[in-house]
């Protein structure tokens, strides 16, 4: 059974990519610049450029894997506005920026309209505020 999801555990590690494919390709950077440096040539240059561009390629991977998701959350998070706040409400909520309604995803239905009201007053603007202000926590385990 998954643990509970709460605001201090809530962050997602990949364990391949956090703790296995990011530390080798840094150690392969740093390598690569102290070969640079004691011994500069074409190869080491080459070398270098390969490992920045690799390391690169891993970051845009994981972002646009991200911002995928982060475009389904917010698909999501409308539906569930419509169906459960007031259509005025729903209306206001829909502008949310796209951290806030990422944030607010782990509002349970139960407290969504009193937050979603307190972001529509601007009293909620950042994630991390919306998040520490929910009480019941809904989980998300599919985040990548």
């Amino acid at each position: 059974m998954k643990e509970t999801q709460n605001y201090s555990n809530h962050v997602r590690w990949f364990p391949l990519v956090h703790f296995v494919i990011t530390p080798i390709l840094l150690i392969l950077i740093i390598w690569s610049v102290v070969d640079i440096v004691r011994n500069f040539n074409a190869q080491s240059l080459q070398f270098f450029i390969l490992t920045v561009t690799v390391l690169l390629v891993s970051f845009a991977a994981r972002l646009q894997a991200l911002k995928a998701q982060d475009r389904v959350i917010r698909l999501e998070e409308r539906l569930r506005y419509k169906e459960l706040l007031a259509p005025e409400l729903a209306r206001k909520a829909s502008e949310f920026r796209a951290r806030q309604v990422i944030a607010l995803r782990f509002a349970s239905d139960k407290e969504l309209p009193e937050l979603a009201e307190h972001i529509a007053a601007g009293n909620l603007t950042e994630p991390s505020e919306i998040k520490s202000a929910i009480k019941d926590w809904r989980a998300d385990h599919f985040r990548v």
